[in-house]
């Protein structure tokens, strides 16, 4: 049961030996957090290199560049630097036209990240389909099952010898590895009977992300923070409920769950739950009850964390140039920056509803914002005993809650015919029956780079994706054994996971339980995928 070092894929232990033939170079579409964060993972825990970026906002693609492409001193040269990813796209089928035509060009890229606001990724993802590039999406896939099922169907036709992966990163970090070799592999406690899995947001997370982000706002479809936050959790219980065991995929197909249901709602951040004493205040910077607001936007960004010397995230999100007004120009210039950001708020009856949609209010009351999405949901998953593979009947349960201590350190217990397994971010605790002795691991830490990003799984992901990448072009590895060998996902099952999210979304709309092989099968059919 050892943890994976970085020299070995996240996936499934693998040693992703890099041949050196050939430099891998990426794209990434999108120089946000997510995008700086493999960024970042690419240039120091792989071989590959981060070759261009698409970003329209100047400062983030110049600290971008500047950081994982042409360094400090340096300067961008021909494909590197672009404003808009569709400029890219017109650059690189220039290029491969002039190649074409025996012209000398430069060298393009072997793969893309895909790491922008969660609508953009239908648009990308199918006009990037037919150029035969190695790509990653950051999560979620798309805000509908229908965008979901038409990229699948654009990849299969456009990139189906190439190497796809999704951000679900939970299935990379190494706690998770281990805990899943310890429940599949080496079942300390049997088969399982149940499990119980918490992602605690955390408090002051969910109104900087749901509340004054960009993920307020349920998609038309109605889907809203079960997709965007907690995709990759339901996505972790299917890879430990629902994947075959590792190295078993040929002989067991997946064990697809019976049935979805799902309970949840906006419960604190509503126009209902304002305190009196903050009137018909709209801002944190003009509320009189601003010094005993919790959600303060004073407290939470310049206090909490600007005061603190903190520029990362969330202050980033707030101010992109923060950093940089700190260094030149101090704490106070640094604070009248943030300030005027937090001031920025807006007037229901001057504004029209999709402009005040379309960008963030992070000084906004939490109690008078556009949000609507749940902060309390909970949802159940079954499965019907298989007897051919003999896998048993199970089932699983997943609460995503706002108003937490802990940030994104899930936590969860499973039940199995031989013991009881409790998991935390830190230590795994197994009971056994037999012997009623209790064993507790301590899952060695990353180091702090890797343990801030998502307990190492944003760098599991990124080495695993191109130790894939690196063995189909560098080691002539073919595309399906490389995707199941270092990645562990394929395509068809990252679009099925995240079709669950949509199943429980809709059994917590319309209030039922969602049959789901038949809901399944007529989703498919619909859009005439398979």
């Amino acid at each position: 049961m050892a943890v994976p070092t970085n020299g070995e894929s996240e996936s499934n232990g693998a040693v992703s030996a890099y041949s050196g033939t050939k430099k891998l170079r990426f794209l990434v579409i999108g120089a946000g957090s997510r995008g700086s964060a493999y960024g970042r993972a690419v240039t120091v825990a792989t071989r590959g290199v981060i070759h261009a970026i698409a970003e329209p906002h100047a400062f983030k693609r110049r600290e971008f560049g500047k950081n994982y492409i042409w360094g400090s001193g340096g300067s961008a040269t021909e494909g590197q630097e672009f404003s808009d990813w569709k400029d890219w796209l017109k650059w690189e089928t220039d290029r491969r036209q002039k190649k074409a035509a025996g012209q000398d060009v430069p060298d393009g890229i072997d793969g893309v990240f895909v790491c922008t606001l969660d609508e953009m990724h239908v648009e990308i993802l199918e006009a990037i389909a037919p150029l035969d590039l190695h790509i990653l999406s950051e999560k979620p896939l798309a805000t509908s099952l229908d965008d979901c099922l038409s990229i699948y169907n654009a990849l299969r036709a456009g990139s189906p010898e190439k190497i796809f992966s999704i951000g679900h990163v939970l299935r990379y970090s190494p706690h998770n590895v281990l805990l899943r070799d310890i429940i599949l592999t080496d079942k300390v406690i049997g088969d399982v009977v149940s499990l119980e899995h918490c992602e605690p947001v955390g408090w002051w997370h969910f109104s900087h992300s749901y509340v004054r982000g960009n993920w307020r706002r349920e998609t038309p479809n109605g889907d809203g923070s079960l997709l965007t936050k907690s995709c990759h959790d339901i996505d972790f219980i299917l890879w430990l409920l629902c994947s075959p065991p590792p190295g078993s995929e040929v002989e067991h197909p997946p064990h697809e769950p019976r049935s979805i249901s799902s309970m949840g709602a906006l419960t604190q951040f509503r126009p209902q739950r304002k305190p009196a004493a903050a009137g018909t205040a709209t801002n944190c910077l003009s509320c009189p009850a601003e010094r005993i607001c919790n959600y303060s936007a004073l407290k939470i960004y310049r206090d909490m964390h600007l005061a603190k010397g903190h520029t990362d995230w969330p202050v980033s999100i707030v101010c992109p140039d923060i950093e940089d007004t700190l260094t030149a120009s101090g704490t106070t210039a640094a604070e009248d920056v943030l300030l005027s950001h937090l001031r920025q708020d807006y007037d229901r009856a001057k504004m029209s509803d999709e402009t005040i949609a379309s960008r963030t209010w992070y000084g906004r009351c939490v109690y008078e914002a556009d949000n609507n999405v749940c902060d309390d949901q909970v949802v159940t998953i079954a499965w019907d005993e298989d007897t051919v593979h003999k896998r048993p009947s199970k089932t699983a349960s997943f609460h995503m809650i706002a108003p937490t201590e802990k940030q994104c350190e899930r936590r969860g217990r499973v039940y199995g015919t031989h013991g009881e397994l409790s998991y935390d971010s830190r230590t795994i605790t197994i009971y056994t029956f037999a012997t009623r002795a209790t064993t507790v691991i301590e899952v060695p830490r990353q180091p702090p780079e890797e343990e801030k990003a998502h307990g190492g799984g944003d760098y599991g992901l990124t080495r695993a994706f191109v130790a894939a990448v690196d063995a189909v072009e560098n080691s002539g590895m073919n595309v399906s054994e490389a995707q199941m060998k270092f990645v562990g996902c394929s395509l068809e099952e990252a679009v099925r996971s995240h079709a669950v999210v949509f199943a429980a979304e809709e059994a917590r709309r319309d209030e039922k339980v969602v049959k789901w092989k038949d809901w399944w099968k007529q989703k498919l059919a619909a859009v005439g995928a398979s």
